[in-house]
């Protein structure tokens, strides 16, 4: 059996049907529910709400493969599962060209107060002065992990005329007249805007941490579309108060379960939501209909069974 943890496009379902699997949808299943039903389960597909442990992993003696919709395989004990032979497979490359969009429209927006000052026009407010904007062409820009979609930015970048330093520690070679390989001080010392791509993980939680906030020299922008908690957002907020950087646009948050939060949580949202020069969306960016539909297309593609 197969089963699908969370919501995917149809075409998972039906095709899954048409090859003969018996598959159960249950996209609002919890942890506790699925680990009594996994045991006779053969493929799983999830995305980010449930954590795939080895407590999971020992009960599921019949799974064969785990399916990630979108990427980032951080909730999933990989290295388990290869210990017992369980493939995994996510598909990146269907939200890349989703979560390059988003990023972009967050910059525009942030930098020439789209958002801000439509609502003051919603308040009474006609102010042209004080929503004077700063154009992208020119600018130089950041990217920091340069996977799927750190390049599918770059590739939406290239008309704007702008100069684009990236940094990826395992990738090398990848640059290119429009994209110079650079390494974390160069993008702090240059960069007018920074954007990060990164998966989660020990290497990267807390990436963007005071350090690095210290070390930038040209108030840039700070773009986050890839996991909260790679960037610190005790030090995200010390440098908005102390005039670091010149905004943020955000897509992702440390806790992104807004009925869980703590005191100290609740103070930072407030916080950040309080700010004219901060643009915050509920993880969306790689949420596209397009993007919907290609995830479940590629990781089918990709398990070919």
């Amino acid at each position: 059996m197969i089963l699908i943890t969370a919501k995917a496009h149809p075409v998972l379902f039906d095709t899954f049907q048409q090859r003969g699997y018996e598959v159960s949808y249950v996209p609002e299943i919890t942890y506790e529910q699925l680990y009594e039903d996994i045991e006779d389960v053969t493929g799983l597909v999830v995305t980010t709400r449930i954590k795939i442990d080895r407590k999971l992993l020992d009960k599921a003696g019949k799974l064969r493969w785990i399916g990630r919709l979108g990427s980032g395989m951080e909730l999933i004990d990989t290295a388990y599962a290869a210990e017992k032979n369980i493939i995994c497979v996510s598909s990146p490359e269907g939200n890349r060209n989703a979560v390059g969009e988003h990023a972009l429209g967050m910059l525009l927006n942030l930098m020439n107060h789209i958002s801000k000052s439509s609502l003051e026009i919603k308040q009474g407010l006609w102010l042209r002065e004080q929503n004077r904007g700063v154009e992208l062409t020119g600018k130089i820009v950041g990217i920091i992990g340069f996977g799927n979609t750190g390049s599918a930015f770059a590739k939406l970048l290239s008309s704007f005329d702008v100069s684009i330093l990236a940094y990826d520690k395992y990738k090398f070679g990848f640059g290119s007249a429009a994209v110079k390989e650079a390494n974390i001080e160069q993008i702090c010392r240059y960069a007018d805007v920074i954007s990060f791509h990164l998966p989660l993980n020990d290497e990267t939680r807390h990436f963007a941490n005071d350090h690095f906030f210290r070390a930038v020299q040209q108030k840039p922008f700070i773009i986050n579309t890839c996991r909260g908690a790679v960037i610190n957002t005790a030090s995200l907020l010390a440098a908005l108060k102390n005039n670091r950087i010149a905004g943020a646009a955000l897509d992702v948050q440390e806790n992104e379960k807004l009925d869980t939060l703590n005191q100290l949580e609740t103070e930072q949202l407030d916080f950040l939501n309080a700010q004219k020069n901060v643009l915050l969306t509920p993880h969306i960016a790689g949420y596209s209909n397009e993007a919907f539909y290609k995830m479940s297309k590629l990781l089918l593609d990709k398990l070919d069974i």
